[in-house]
């Protein structure tokens, strides 16, 4: 039995090894992949945005340079500058210096200070608004250390709340359709009716309501913050309730961070049933992890003893994991009682 299993033993870490290399491999390749993407991803904003900012860079410097000739007899180049540099700094802190430094609700109104709260702990950060004082970092340094992994637990006790349901919808298709398509074919409906519904009600109606809302947004800058907000990135080229002028700004800033918090959730919900897809998972075929599953797949068929008493014959055991990875199922194991000849012996 002893030398039966030094051979079986070796060749289990020769094929383990090979497993890690190719895992390696493909690992690779997918980090060339990435940073070409980058690449190509930078030289395409750079195309885009790069005239933009020159026109607006020498927009800046016709205003600057005809307000200084009208006023020069009263204010030095250098004080322009510093006042400009006071400007700009108080306008990168959220603050905005047009109408005599004038709006409807502060910054740090309650309203503010939530949504604020949700976007660091929700790690969006649009950076507009940033603390100004030295406890104030010190302290969003402790609630963001606190804050990001309860945000995360919350998030995922949710998911798996809303997994029930999203289920039993999937169950409900299996009934249904399960004799006239393949199970592939229905997960990927399936998908597709949870992808409309997180478009519809969390992209396309929210970004209509921010169109209404905000005076100097279009429909498409609506949707723009909409995705850029929901899937984290958070730029802070636009926020919501910025405008000076707007009404009602602390409880305009209350109902963004609940959308915030539930668009986020069904994201990740999305996401989720993404993957329960293996299929669609692209990264089942980059993780060392599931390298090591497909080996355990592929030895899925192995020897045991048969339950007949006699030693000398044994019957081939197969674990069926299509079925388990199709989430239809249970985790269960088909026995196939087959005889096996010598020569499988």
């Amino acid at each position: 039995m002893a030398t039966d299993t030094i051979p079986l033993a070796a060749q289990g870490a020769v094929n383990s090894s090979r497993l890690i290399h190719r895992s390696n491999f493909r690992l690779f390749v997918l980090a060339i992949f990435y940073v070409l993407f980058l690449v190509v991803g930078a030289a395409v904003f750079a195309a885009i945005e790069g005239p933009h900012e020159s026109r607006l860079v020498e927009h800046v410097k016709d205003v600057r340079h005809e307000f200084f000739n009208q006023f020069k007899h009263c204010i030095s180049d250098a004080e322009l500058e510093k006042f400009i540099e006071e400007i700009v700094h108080a306008a990168n802190r959220g603050v905005s210096a047009v109408k005599n430094v004038s709006q409807s609700e502060p910054n740090w109104s309650f309203g503010q200070a939530m949504f604020f709260a949700s976007t660091v702990v929700t790690t969006i950060g649009y950076g507009r608004v940033t603390p100004l004082s030295d406890a104030g970092k010190a302290f969003c340094i402790f609630f963001a250390i606190l804050g990001i992994p309860l945000t995360l637990v919350l998030f995922t006790a949710c998911v798996e709340r809303l997994m029930i349901p999203t289920r039993n919808l999937l169950y409900w298709l299996y009934g249904k359709l399960g004799h006239l398509y393949k199970v592939f074919h229905i997960q990927v409906l399936h998908l597709c009716i949870i992808l409309g519904i997180h478009i519809i009600f969390f992209m396309l109606i929210p970004a209509g309501i921010y169109t209404v809302l905000e005076p100097n947004w279009n429909y498409l800058d609506a949707f723009y913050y909409c995705f850029i907000s929901l899937s984290t990135i958070g730029l802070g080229d636009y926020i919501p309730g910025d405008n000076s002028d707007q009404p009602h700004r602390a409880l305009y800033k209350v109902a963004t961070t609940f959308y915030l918090l539930i668009g986020i959730t069904m994201l990740l919900l999305l996401i989720t049933v993404f993957y329960d897809i293996p299929e669609l998972n692209l990264g089942y075929h980059f993780y060392l992890k599931n390298d090591e599953m497909n080996r355990s797949d592929e030895e899925n068929t192995r020897l045991k003893p048969a339950e007949t008493g006699n030693s000398n014959k044994y019957t081939k055991q197969i674990d069926d994991t299509q079925s388990i990875k199709s989430g239809e199922f249970h985790s269960y194991q088909q026995d196939v009682q087959t005889p096996v000849t010598e020569e499988e012996q």
